[in-house]
């Protein structure tokens, strides 16, 4: 488990890590590493995240109460119109309709969070620019992705490099990522979204994203969420982001009274109630920030997350939660540079490759967050023009008494929050260290609109028996899984303890993970 008074850099690959340690070791701060490590986590694994995705992220600079929260999802475009799928018979948005494809928000993201650095964008993107140009071996996550979705992706120029790999090990070249990069660092968003690249993106959905939707920024500096859970503070984007799930089922946890033993059925009932009793709410209260239906100073209210709380039965798993109304492919990486600065990032295209489409010569493929959107008339989250989709990606960044605390987020699409809950309650709430945390199984439930009434869940193999069978006499459904799940993570976290020691541990069930002390 690395150790360090210094920066440390976690993420979902290894050469992600290096281009963050590499942008510290030239002077950069948190920031400046984290758009340098997901940039290249683009590049080399496609399958996850790219400039063709959106982006969330949470800063803490020494010294301020609160962190900055950084929404760069994108919006609908001027041309989508949930009437005309309705009419042609769809109930939801088709992976690879323009309708399933908003403004990719990943270039604001970094044009805006490039202005907290130290150094210029054309430098911080350096990493991904060589690797796009010169090549990197393809891993093994990158080889099986673009194997099974080879019929989605045929005829794609995008994603032709990375069919070409047909090994472990083969040398991947991005020659025409590397171009729309290089074009970013030299001309900013505007070369992205008003020049060749925009126009790509454009061409590719048949003009339902328009040049005036790509002119407007989809970046904005958002008021985070936050709430007092085992003494520290956590901190999360509000919707459309679904991070609150997270940071709120901590909350409900701890007022349940979790034991944290991990040989306890009865805690381990505590946790998945805990979330579902939260969850429930998810698909109506994650929508456009502009259409939630409870006040966003309202979601974690104290009060409304005791009768969250009350609601769970101790003795035995709800059938179905009510909604608490009344009171809604990815990677992550986090950052600490020696200063102190923290950084909490997510992007990502959805649905691993994302839509399937290619932005034509641009070389990155698009993402499919409009599949958030749905087709119900009506609905504060239904498809329309200028409108942010639900969002899964919940990144989260805690504080004790003012200093950091902890960074933490995972991939995972709907668990992603389900994972925050897990790994936040035993690092923060039992006192664990991160790699006892990563070595933990590990839960998932579907969401209730994915399953009839009912606690289904599923579990990472290793759990004992005496908990499995508890579990279903508290009226749970418990699915075994076969072996460490690799879509249920990688996590990536970066602990700071109370003499200021950093630590971290990767993530074993991703080959590709690493962490590195800079």
């Amino acid at each position: 488990m690395p150790s360090s008074h210094g920066g440390v850099v976690a993420t979902p690959h290894t050469m992600s890590t290096r281009a963050g340690v590499e942008i510290l070791q030239a002077g950069g701060n948190a920031v400046d590493a984290a758009i340098a490590a997901i940039a290249v986590q683009g590049v080399v694994a496609p399958e996850t995240c790219g400039v063709g995705g959106d982006l969330f992220a949470l800063v803490h600079r020494p010294g301020e109460a609160a962190p900055l929260a950084l929404n760069a999802s994108g919006r609908a475009g001027s041309g989508v119109d949930a009437a005309a799928l309705r009419a042609a018979g769809h109930q939801e948005i088709p992976r690879n309709h323009p309708g399933a494809i908003p403004v990719p928000g990943c270039v604001d993201g970094f044009v805006a969070l490039s202005r907290l650095g130290r150094l210029p964008l054309a430098s911080v993107l350096a990493p991904a620019i060589r690797l796009a140009g010169d090549g990197f071996p393809a891993s093994e996550e990158l080889v099986r992705s673009f194997r099974l979705g080879r019929d989605l992706l045929a005829g794609q120029e995008s994603a032709a490099p990375m069919l070409a790999a047909t090994r472990v090990g083969a040398t991947v070249v991005r020659p025409q990522l590397a171009e729309t990069l290089h074009a970013v660092a030299d001309g900013g968003r505007a070369a992205f979204y008003e020049g060749a690249p925009g126009a790509a993106i454009s061409a590719a959905l048949d003009g339902v994203i328009t040049a005036d939707d790509l002119r407007r920024e989809q970046a904005d500096w958002v008021e985070p969420l936050s709430v007092d859970v085992w003494g520290a503070i956590g901190w999360t984007v509000p919707p459309n982001s679904q991070g609150y799930l997270g940071i709120g089922a901590c909350a409900v946890l701890e007022r349940l009274g979790w034991g944290a033993d991990p040989a306890d059925p009865g805690d381990w009932h505590l946790m998945i109630e805990a979330y579902r009793a939260l969850a429930a709410e998810r698909d109506v209260v994650v929508v456009d920030p502009a259409h939630v239906p409870v006040g966003l100073d309202l979601l974690l209210d104290p009060a409304r997350l005791d009768a969250v709380a009350a609601s769970v039965d101790p003795s035995a798993a709800r059938k179905r939660h009510p909604a608490a109304l009344a009171a809604g492919g990815t990677a992550y990486l986090c950052v600490l540079d020696a200063g102190g600065m923290g950084v909490s990032l997510i992007q990502s295209n959805f649905s691993g490759l994302g839509s399937g489409v290619g932005a034509g010569s641009a070389g990155f493929l698009l993402h499919d967050r409009g599949r958030g959107f749905t087709l119900v008339e009506g609905h504060p989250g239904e498809l329309a023009p200028g409108r942010r989709p639900l969002h899964t990606l919940s990144p989260t960044l805690w504080t004790r008494d003012g200093d950091l605390a902890l960074l933490l987020g995972t991939r995972g699409g709907h668990v992603q929050p389900q994972l925050v809950e897990q790994m936040a309650a035993w690092v923060l709430g039992a006192g664990q260290d991160p790699d006892v945390a990563q070595e933990r199984a590990r839960w998932t439930v579907s969401l209730p609109s994915e399953q009839p009434a009912g606690s289904h869940v599923y579990m990472e193999p290793d759990v004992a028996p005496r908990v499995v069978d508890g579990l279903r006499r508290l009226g749970h459904e418990v699915t075994p899984v076969d072996g460490p799940q690799s879509g249920w993570g990688p996590v990536s976290l970066i602990k700071v303890d109370d003499d200021g020691a950093r630590l971290s541990a990767r993530d074993a069930r991703v080959e590709t993970t690493a962490v590195t002390s800079a």
